[in-house]
């Protein structure tokens, strides 16, 4: 079959919001803080142009940038290539909380519709050897104080590179600031620990955050590279896919592609597959949920187009 007939194939009756692409320029005088040259796969520029012709083929009709870079003027830089293309109904920026000019920037990027949150979490190595550790910070007075402040503005939080411990920090965090809506990127991905104390911990603040009305499960970043092969038959994803589904239900679950980093494991056609393939067999309110309206629920993306979802 090819993927132009993958794409029909696939292509949903109802529209597709993705919620996590990312947008950078090579070419740029200053470079990118990511991906790194040594990454051929990935090191070639990703704007709304090239994004539009892969993915809107497959029903997509607006998609939600999510950061690629630490430094404060991307955020603005995002912005303003979102400001030339309708196809961008919103970005997750990246400043950072516990910070004493956070309050400034957030007041600076918030006044812009389409900024829509921050993400933090298992991310950044940041001046003076901070890093961007969750559970460590959501202890410090001012950083809990900086995500009331965003909680207040109606923003949200995105993770990032899940593990046992950033989960765990995200319990905390949902406990400390409990309007905050929170996003769990690719949880898909996340290795569970084999030992059965780590396990059952991991499973329990697993389960509890799926008891938060406030907190989203992004279904993005499903492929897994096995003995050097990326298995493209849905039955190999299927018990991942059951067990995230029965924690958090059909409301809090939402598509996010993970473009173009994705294409380290398979092109955007195979991506999408996998995930269509498993939600086709359920009913059309469910569908719907997964592939635009639990993103509104989560972001409140802003409609730019016609051809965008209500």
């Amino acid at each position: 079959m090819t993927l132009a007939e993958l794409a029909e194939a696939q292509k949903p009756a109802i529209p597709v919001i993705d919620t996590h692409i990312h947008l950078f320029d090579v070419g740029r005088p200053q470079g990118v803080l990511w991906p790194p040259k040594d990454q051929p796969v990935l090191y070639k520029t990703a704007l709304p142009d090239r994004y539009r012709s892969l993915a809107t083929q497959f029903g997509v009709v607006g998609a939600i940038e999510v950061e690629a870079s630490s430094w404060l003027e991307d955020n603005q830089w995002v912005l303003d290539v979102a400001a030339k293309d309708k196809i961008l109904v919103g970005t997750v920026g990246n400043i950072e909380p516990g910070t004493p000019e956070f309050g400034k920037h957030l007041e600076r990027f918030h006044r812009n519709p389409l900024y829509r949150g921050i993400r933090y979490g298992n991310l950044w190595e940041r001046e003076g050897g901070r890093h961007d550790d969750l559970d460590k910070n959501i202890a410090r007075r001012e950083f809990v104080a900086d995500l009331k402040l965003l909680a207040s503005t109606g923003l949200g939080l995105d993770s990032a590179n899940p593990d046992p411990i950033l989960i765990h920090g995200l319990l905390r965090t949902s406990d400390a600031v409990p309007n905050l809506r929170i996003v769990i990127d690719h949880l898909p991905k996340l290795e569970v620990p084999t030992e059965a104390g780590a396990r059952n911990a991991y499973y329990d603040d697993l389960r509890e955050l799926g008891k938060r009305p406030t907190v989203f499960v992004k279904i993005s970043s499903v492929l897994r590279r096995v003995n050097g092969r990326v298995p493209e038959d849905l039955e190999f994803y299927r018990g991942t896919l059951d067990e995230l589904w029965g924690i958090f239900g059909d409301d809090r679950v939402i598509f996010g592609s993970d473009w173009p980093n994705s294409d380290l494991w398979a092109e955007y056609p195979h991506t999408f597959k996998i995930v269509h393939d498993y939600v086709s067999a359920k009913p059309r309110e469910v569908q719907e949920k997964y592939f635009w309206r639990n993103s509104q629920a989560a972001y409140h993306w802003v409609k730019r187009d016609g051809n965008q979802p209500e």
